[in-house]
């Protein structure tokens, strides 16, 4: 009879049901891109004054690049410019007048509204792969996206 009991008793303890435990879902973190850096990047404008850049066909991208040594250079689709920014406070960008060629293009309307948000910017901000420039009463005068060259 012990030994039975005994049986029983091992029986009861292996077989003891443990309630189930939960499982939780686990949502992978978001994961933000970095932000790009503000120079040495190549910026391309996507919007001037709060209009989208559309290019005539046959033309060139504008582009802005800013140098580590202080220069800024780029193409503002039909002319190549060339000048000075000065980055000295965290979120302060501000242009010397540039200079650049003097063609004329299909696209000249979109270079003088570009050149025209270089000379009003003031201030930027990055966010992953976009720069915002803004004016002197922190309207918003240029959104560049980063375009990285192979």
């Amino acid at each position: 009879m012990r030994l039975f009991l005994l049986f029983l008793a091992a029986a009861a303890v292996g077989c003891q049901t443990h309630p189930p435990q939960e499982k939780t879902a686990t949502t992978p973190p978001i994961r933000q891109a970095p932000a790009a850096a503000l120079r040495e990047t190549h910026w391309v404008p996507r919007e001037l004054a709060g209009q989208p850049v559309r290019l005539p066909a046959d033309t060139r991208e504008p582009y802005l690049t800013l140098r580590t040594d202080g220069t800024a250079e780029g193409n503002g689709s039909c002319n190549r410019f060339r000048g000075s920014f000065f980055s000295e406070k965290a979120d302060e960008l501000t242009f010397s007048p540039l200079m650049s060629t003097r063609m004329s293009c299909a696209a000249i309307e979109t270079e003088n509204a570009f050149t025209r948000a270089l000379a009003q910017s003031r201030t930027y901000r990055i966010s992953g792969d976009t720069l915002r420039l803004y004016d002197a009463a922190n309207v918003p005068v240029a959104r560049l996206e980063a375009v990285y060259l192979h």
